[in-house]
């Protein structure tokens, strides 16, 4: 079996796939403006790992997430917990309980492909560990505040199985795709300077880029 990654690696999967290998293949990352921000609006959610009760609704922080079958694991920046006689068990709560993923994004409202697999994946986790179904979950955004509620029907299930078993295909290859640029995307992207999408690269790994580099400025 496979090791797990993390969910977070789907996102990076759908969003560009040399983007994923050089993370989850390379283990290269680079900091920018954007991921700072999500990183502080992440620290802000999971700052406080209590579980709260607001009326017939619990919310668990920094909760653990994993699935055998998805080969994932992660942590939910939020699970809300809807009392529901079709729920979940939880340890040491009576009654039963519906899971309702959360994650926090930055940015404003938005529905893209990436964070919904991710999401939905979250929610798979959660019935694999939990025995109980997640009909649906929320995606919030932290610049305008505002919540996009995602059902979890059929077809993007298997959209999480497909990139879940193609995830697990690209790390086993052990190779970078090439860069292929795309402004909507390159021009924001924390691993630009890394990839060098517009100067065409042929999918050679990072690191033997940087070797050959490094070794011209050596012999210079």
């Amino acid at each position: 079996m496979d090791d797990p990654l993390p969910l977070s690696a789907l996102a990076h999967l759908l969003y560009c796939r040399r983007r994923a290998a050089l993370v989850h293949v390379e283990h290269a990352w680079v900091e920018s403006v954007f991921t700072a921000e999500g990183r502080v609006l992440h620290h802000k959610v999971d700052s406080d790992p209590r579980l709260e009760r607001r009326g017939d609704v619990l919310v668990a922080r920094m909760l653990p997430l994993r699935s055998k079958k998805l080969g994932l694991y992660g942590v939910a920046d939020s699970v809300e917990f809807h009392r529901d006689g079709a729920g979940a068990r939880l340890p040491g709560v009576a009654g039963r309980w519906r899971p309702f993923p959360v994650e926090y994004k930055r940015g404003k409202l938005r529905r893209e492909t990436g964070y919904l697999v991710q999401l939905c994946a979250q929610g798979m986790c959660l019935e694999e560990m939990l025995g109980a179904g997640v009909p649906a979950g929320a995606l919030f955004f932290g610049t305008n505040r505002r919540r996009l509620a995602v059902d979890f029907e059929p077809g993007l299930r298997a959209r999480v199985l497909a990139e879940a078993e193609d995830l697990q295909g690209l790390i086993r290859s052990e190779r970078t795709p090439p860069a292929v640029y795309d402004r909507s995307k390159c021009a924001a992207c924390s691993m630009k300077s890394l990839c060098l999408p517009g100067l065409g690269a042929k999918g050679a790994p990072v690191a033997a880029y940087l070797k050959r580099t490094l070794g011209r400025e050596e012999d210079a």
